[in-house]
């Protein structure tokens, strides 16, 4: 992997600055790249977080979040079990569960979009911006916590698509930071008959771009967006409209932890090259 450089912004200054040293925990966290084929290239579905919120405020992100207890619960599943998913995440068989189903419900309770189905045939068509199949009671009683995600698809006679996801990338956000995630990275092609749209509280903006306009308008300043965000957008803008399982097939996904390095006593964050291609 090329590693390269990257400046850290006046708050990430104010914050090694700050730093005693000591690394909080990085939570387990999973989020999703939604993708679909349209006119004009290559989309993704991409969220703004809130200006107040404590984590990436005014970011543009992927859908995610962290793990939660009730995660690490069984679903309905089809696809490829825990087993395989640990040995392409590179972690314990009950956590590469729960990250799966992380990713799946977190995808649920942002966007509405449900990789879920009666069968391996079909994926559930989801609510929008209304309440199409009666789902959306169902999201915000998951998003609340007064329903779990499981008790949720079998109220439904729904089973989680693992089949949907494919494993992309690893990223551990840098020590010096005082809310840390260990998240993994997923791709997903949106399933025929369904949507996305804004539902959650965390977010004020979603749309459908394609890959080089985000990119465009990141070089532009008029779209923020973390490291890996960016990083992941440029490694999906070069497998043009190939399918993702394909440009996955042999990928080694490793854990990028950008470290603080000083040169020429100037302080950056080394990581993946993060050059313009």
């Amino acid at each position: 992997m090329t590693r390269g450089l990257s400046l850290l912004s006046a708050q990430q200054l104010a914050l090694v600055d700050g730093w005693d040293g000591q690394a909080v925990p990085a939570r387990d966290a999973a989020t999703v790249a939604v993708l679909r084929d349209g006119s004009a290239g290559r989309e993704t579905f991409l969220l703004r977080r809130r200006a107040t919120m404590a984590f990436a405020a005014g970011k543009y992100v992927f859908p995610g979040g962290g793990v939660q207890d009730s995660d690490f619960e069984p679903v309905p599943w089809i696809g490829p079990g825990p087993r395989t998913w640990a040995l392409r995440l590179s972690c314990r068989e009950d956590l590469a569960r729960a990250l799966v189903i992380a990713a799946v419900r977190e995808v649920f309770e942002e966007t509405g979009l449900l990789l879920a189905g009666a069968d391996e045939m079909a994926a559930t068509v989801e609510m929008g911006d209304g309440e199409t199949g009666g789902l959306a009671a169902d999201r915000r009683a998951v998003e609340s916590h007064h329903l779990t995600f499981g008790a949720f698809l079998r109220a439904r006679g729904l089973w989680l698509r693992a089949d949907l996801l494919t494993p992309w990338a690893h990223w551990i956000t840098p020590r010096f930071q005082p809310r840390r995630f260990d998240t993994r990275f997923f791709v997903a092609m949106l399933p025929a008959g369904q949507s996305a749209g804004v539902l959650t509280t965390e977010s004020d903006h979603g749309e459908w771009v394609t890959i080089e306009r985000a990119l465009t308008d990141v070089r532009a300043g008029t779209m923020e967006m973390m490291r890996p965000t960016r990083h992941t957008l440029r490694q999906l803008r070069a497998i043009g409209d190939r399918p993702v399982e394909d440009a996955a097939l042999g990928r080694t996904i490793t854990a990028i932890e950008p470290r603080l390095v000083e040169v020429d006593g100037v302080r950056y964050l080394d990581g993946p090259a993060d050059e313009e291609q």
